[in-house]
């Protein structure tokens, strides 16, 4: 009788529904990176009904980027939609989502196919793109440091 209680038990929690994601509240605000003549800001507004609006704007480099961000609360699931020169949206769902990182993966996208932000203990943030392009896995990092508000040219 005590086999068959463990038993029960086990499959319970294997059936349990997963824990909801949710959207990084700690993400909301303006970074900025400066990084090898490039500088770049990225704004994200705070979670409101199960949505973050982000934009990432890049200057420095021989042309201006710029890409227009959110995060969507789906259920128990977390997707993050970026649509580089505001083009069409590409979907990444979330692996991981907690006090201090957000890991957000397609694996069918030519690149990236992972995005991750990590709070760091300084109060800055890292984030990386991160995927495999013709065999060759390749990374593209940037240390952020929170501004109060946007710095003038």
């Amino acid at each position: 009788m005590p086999l068959l209680r463990a038993v029960a038990v086990v499959l319970m929690l294997s059936c349990a529904p997963a824990a909801a994601l949710e959207p990084p509240a700690w993400l909301a605000g303006h970074w900025r990176s400066e990084q090898d003549g490039r500088i770049t800001d990225e704004v994200w507004l705070a979670p409101a009904q199960g949505l973050m609006t982000g934009m990432s704007r890049s200057l420095g480099g021989p042309r201006p980027f710029f890409e227009f961000l959110r995060i969507e609360q789906r259920g128990v699931e977390v997707h993050y939609l970026a649509q580089p020169r505001g083009g069409a949206a590409t979907e990444f769902r979330a692996v991981q989502a907690d006090a201090d990182s957000a890991v957000f993966e397609n694996p069918t996208h030519d690149f990236p196919q992972r995005i991750v932000y990590e709070r760091r203990a300084d109060g800055g943030l890292a984030a990386r793109i991160e995927g495999t392009i013709d065999g060759k896995h390749r990374v593209e990092r940037w240390d952020y440091r929170r501004v109060s508000a946007p710095e003038a040219d």
